[in-house]
């Protein structure tokens, strides 16, 4: 495992270090449908995993604005990098979450060494991250689970747990980038991709993050009550139907000729 180098001093601020037997990351920036970040706040949630710390903003954020309250202007302000941390009761397996409020314009390699410098100290073995599969898939089927891994033998793990092989994939952003570096650092990596419908891409899809985090909980061997994403999931179905709905109406309003209308150009054109 390659140690880091001088341009990618340790540079987080710790307010614990824990020491488990067994450790993962997951690690979470924006995304296409936040698949990831959806996955990552849910799992913090649910497990009441604590806040440790986080990486400092300055370096890596540059403010384009500030905030007025009340005609009073507020300082400026950075997205927050911040890490949390979860172990089961027997304070054997611990589970390191990693998340980035915003992805950096530029510096990305180093913000992630950065954040791979902390898995390391706390004995990190393998790295997750989500992301989100675009593809024709309908809004209302149900969202299966890509899959993509730092090393062969990964692949057969993933198969166990019903995971789609795609072959050839790009992973765009830090949360592909990510998975890169940990394999720089001989670290095992391995990215759950859920489906996204091609012409969806721009809300946030709980069904896609349900269904990765379904995949990742059986692989971490963590038990998550799923009641409040499934019923979110349920709720964005039923508005992306709603959304579908009025797209198609004004479709038949825009593009569509009354039928008398329609027999009046026949006519004439029998009349040519």
């Amino acid at each position: 495992m390659s140690e880091p180098n001088e341009s990618t001093k340790y540079s987080a601020i710790l307010q614990k270090q824990p020491s488990p037997k067994n450790c993962s990351l997951l690690a979470s920036w924006p995304g296409i449908g936040n698949v990831s970040l959806v996955v990552a706040k849910y799992l913090r949630e649910k497990l009441g995993a604590e806040e440790i710390g986080e990486i400092d903003p300055i370096g890596f954020f540059e403010p384009v604005g500030i905030m007025v309250q009340d005609n009073l202007v507020e300082s400026p302000s950075f997205p927050k990098s911040k890490f949390y941390y979860w172990q089961d009761d027997e304070a054997i397996n611990g589970l390191l979450i990693f998340i980035g409020e915003e992805q950096p314009s530029t510096k990305g390699y180093e913000l992630i060494n950065h954040v791979l410098n902390v898995a390391q100290k706390l004995n990190v073995g393998r790295t997750y991250s989500c992301a989100a599969a675009v593809t024709r898939i309908h809004h209302s089927e149900k969202s299966q689970v890509w899959g993509a891994a730092t090393r062969p033998e990964l692949l057969d793990e993933l198969n166990e747990h019903g995971v789609i092989l795609r072959g050839n994939l790009r992973i765009a952003g830090l949360n592909g980038l990510i998975l890169g570096v940990s394999k720089e650092r001989g670290l095992d990596g391995i990215c759950l991709l859920g489906e996204v419908p091609s012409f969806a891409t721009q809300i946030p899809n709980p069904k896609a993050s349900l269904a990765v985090l379904e995949v990742l909980s059986n692989m971490l061997k963590i038990d998550v009550n799923f009641d409040d994403l499934e019923n979110l999931a349920k709720r964005a179905d039923e508005e992306m139907e709603r959304i579908a709905k009025r797209a198609t109406a004004e479709f038949i309003d825009q593009f569509t000729e009354p039928i008398w209308e329609q027999g009046e150009y026949d006519d004439e054109d029998e009349e040519d």
